[in-house]
């Protein structure tokens, strides 16, 4: 029997304890944060009001505020059971990072008090020397600073033996470079902020202070048996499969999607809803996806920052009681080869402090002039900038998913549907008229109920649909920090929306009818734009055809992507918004440039070692088990006239060879892929991508071939690595 077979039959649920009455979420949501109703509670009505005028129109709180809200958050966390606080930030590695320090604060010998002051608060100072800065700084250079985001609320991280205060904040370098994934995202939310109140007050909208933008990224996930996961280097170290022959059935039936959950499943889902809950992560929806273990969990909308926020909080606490229930929850965008991977379909739309969601099209939206200059620019910002929506996606994990016919291509295009395109059609056309109606479906039994028929339909193979009230960036990889594809949309459609308010600017000083007038300009945008709408199968292999003949670009390797990030013009327009600068945006690009080739070759080693520790000697084995009985049939022809049909005798002397052959080609293309590796120690990181994507890759997926072509043939017995038909189909 194998270590693999002798797994299979210690897997079983964790016991639970039953609850029998569960509290109501809204007796315990939020109660681990420090959000606005906690602080009123805890601090001065003065004290409140400037921090609410600071939220709202920028008048920094004083020291002596500070200090009072510190306190006061010291004093919640302390009586919540805290007894550490750090300041939670995010680094380029597009994880979270943490150093904790505790609250005490000596007053004497062996005397000591819970203390923490405003300037603790508002700044820290860990070592920056260790994390990715792209050359921003030397490494001997570790000062680095956090500083406190007030627009996001601190929060209580639970463990078994304490609980520690975290605070968001941001992280430069001692020269004030943004080394995170959160300044960026906030500068963008200023600028749009800008731009979108400008372009209201040319409606009359004079009493909008602010607008932001809002999104709920859908997160999908894997879960696989913890035991399992132990056996598997790939998922161990790279997070995915490197080998793993496909299980007679896979998604094929299509009976995983929205099916019934798995009791052991829905129960990890009820501990990290629970746990999201007292965190203020608004998660409403939990269900089946496509593949087999694959699920989805999505919240309501937020303001983007924190909705950044809380997704990272999400994945690490999907990790964390995945664990608890002897589970492994796995965020790569394609664990398993063969069915579908992992996406993080980000919503966004535009919202104002007067509660409207600016991308409301209304009953009749050939009349809401409003709403069609906001979508214009979308489109206008969609249409010049696809380079940078596709370098805001590019890691290695989506390259496995973009364009596999699971998730859109590296194609940008944006699907409006049938009535918001005929309107665009229609004002190109220059004829308006009526073309809204409010469809009733009407089932035709009277026991069931009539209902409105959406004003578009979903087309789940766009990379930006827009879905009602919203757009849907599909091409967001599972793994990923959504902070820095927010950033980027939030930054091209400030710039459009800039472009649009000029446009009107100039026509409104012209006397004309106004409303006349900017239906030109948005005329104008939609014809100009009319390459980027695309209503069909995003998928098929005409429209990769149609695409090229428009001129979008189609961009399928990462390094060739995320060059986006050095182009002249790019720069020009993030230096003009202040959202990156120059230094900024060539140090993300060579930190994205050198985690790809580390994450390849990480994965490249582990795969060379399981072909060398667990492929190859159980190849072997079944090689000398096929060798030993052709030998000894052999024999008994002879010594024993043992009568055998020639045929059979050759069907085995076939098989034999045909094992030998696949042992052989593992093995030469595993040494082919160790002296790459060597080789490619010669060049630079960006020659070193390049080598990587149009030659290690290749390597790895015929050794993966060869690899599990084996793994069909050689006897169950002999070989350890679990397969796709167990870990894909737990109970």
């Amino acid at each position: 029997m194998s270590i693999r077979q002798e797994v299979l039959f210690k897997i079983k649920s964790v016991a639970l304890d039953k609850i029998n009455s569960p509290e109501k979420v809204s007796s315990y949501f939020g109660e681990n944060t420090f959000g606005m109703e906690a602080m009123r509670k805890h601090i001065s009505k003065a004290t409140f009001a400037a921090f609410k005028a600071w939220m709202s129109e920028s008048k920094t709180i004083s020291l002596g505020q500070a200090n009072e809200i510190a306190d006061a958050m010291k004093e919640w966390a302390i009586s919540k059971g805290a007894t550490y606080y750090t300041h939670w930030f995010q680094p380029m590695t597009g994880l979270t990072a943490e150093k904790h320090d505790s609250f005490i604060s000596f007053t004497g010998p062996g005397k000591v008090i819970e203390k923490f002051s405003g300037s603790k608060l508002i700044q820290g100072e860990p070592d920056a020397s260790s994390f990715p800065s792209g050359g921003i700084r030397a490494t001997f250079e570790a000062r680095g600073y956090t500083a406190w985001d007030p627009t996001s609320p601190a929060f209580i991280i639970e463990s078994t033996l304490g609980k520690t205060l975290c605070i968001p904040t941001i992280f430069i370098s001692y020269h004030g470079e943004a080394l995170d994934k959160k300044l960026p995202l906030l500068r963008s939310d200023e600028v749009l902020n800008k731009a979108a109140v400008g372009l209201l007050k040319l409606f009359g909208h004079k009493d909008v202070k602010k607008v932001f933008s809002t999104c709920g990224p859908e997160q999908e996930y894997f879960l696989i048996d913890k035991n399992y996961y132990n056996l598997r280097q790939d998922l161990v170290m790279a997070g995915r499969t490197l080998i793993g022959a496909p299980s007679p059935k896979g998604q094929q039936l299509e009976d995983q999607y929205f099916g019934t959950i798995k009791e052991r499943v829905v129960n990890f889902m009820f501990e990290v809803a629970q746990e999201a809950y007292k965190l203020g992560i608004p998660l409403m929806t939990r269900h089946n996806e496509v593949a087999p273990h694959q699920y989805e969990f999505a919240p309501i909308f937020e303001e983007s920052n924190i909705a950044a926020d809380h997704n990272q909080l999400l994945m690490e606490l999907m990790k964390k009681i995945a664990l608890r229930h002897n589970l492994v929850c796995l965020l790569h965008e394609k664990p398993f080869a063969g069915i579908n991977g992992s996406g993080k379909h980000v919503n966004w739309s535009l919202s104002d402090d007067q509660g409207n969601n600016l991308l409301n099209p209304g009953e009749t939206p050939e009349d809401n002039l409003q709403f069609l200059v906001f979508l214009v620019a979308v489109l206008r910002a969609v249409y010049l900038h696809a380079d940078l929506l596709r370098a805001s996606v590019a890691s290695s994990g989506n390259e496995h998913r973009l364009g596999a016919n699971e998730a859109p291509p590296a194609i940008m295009s944006v699907f409006l549907g049938e009535q918001l395109n005929m309107i665009l059609n229609m004002l190109e056309s220059g004829v308006k008229s009526k073309v809204s109606k409010r469809d009733i479906v009407d089932l035709g039994i009277g026991r069931l109920p009539r209902f409105n028929r959406d004003m578009t339909d979903r087309n789940r193979t766009s990379p930006f649909a827009f879905t009602g009230s919203k757009f849907e960036f599909r091409a967001v990889g599972s793994s990923q920090n959504i902070s820095t594809p927010i950033t980027i949309v939030n930054t091209i459609i400030a710039e459009s929306l800039d472009y649009v308010t000029n446009a009107i600017k100039t026509v409104k000083g012209t006397g004309k009818d106004f409303n006349s007038e900017v239906l030109k300009v948005i005329s104008a945008i939609a014809k100009e734009t009319k390459d980027i709408r695309f209503e069909g199968n995003n998928y098929s292999e005409d429209w990769i055809r149609e695409a090229k003949k428009r001129g979008l670009p189609n961009v399928a390797a990462t390094y060739e992507a995320l060059e986006a990030f050095t182009e002249k013009k790019n720069i020009v327009l993030f230096e003009k918004y202040k959202v990156f600068s120059k230094e900024e945006l060539v140090a993300r690009y060579h930190i994205w440039i050198h985690m790809y080739n580390l994450t390849l070759e990480i994965e490249a080693n582990t795969l060379k070692e399981m072909v060398n520790a667990s492929v190859v000697p159980a190849g072997y084995k079944y090689e000398k088990l096929l060798a030993r009985t052709l030998h000894e049939l052999v024999e008994l022809e002879k010594s024993a006239g043992l009568k055998i049909d020639p045929a059979a005798l050759e069907d085995k002397k076939a098989h034999l060879s045909d094992v030998i052959s696949k042992i052989y080609y593992v093995r030469r293309n595993t040494n082919e892929m160790a002296e790459l590796l060597e080789k490619a120690k010669e060049h630079s990181d960006e020659k070193r991508a390049e080598l990587y994507f149009k030659e290690l890759k290749l390597l790895m997926e015929h050794i993966r071939k060869h690899v599990d072509q084996l793994e069909y043939v050689v006897s169950d017995d002999a070989w350890d690595l679990p397969k796709y038909r167990e870990m894909l189909f737990i109970k």
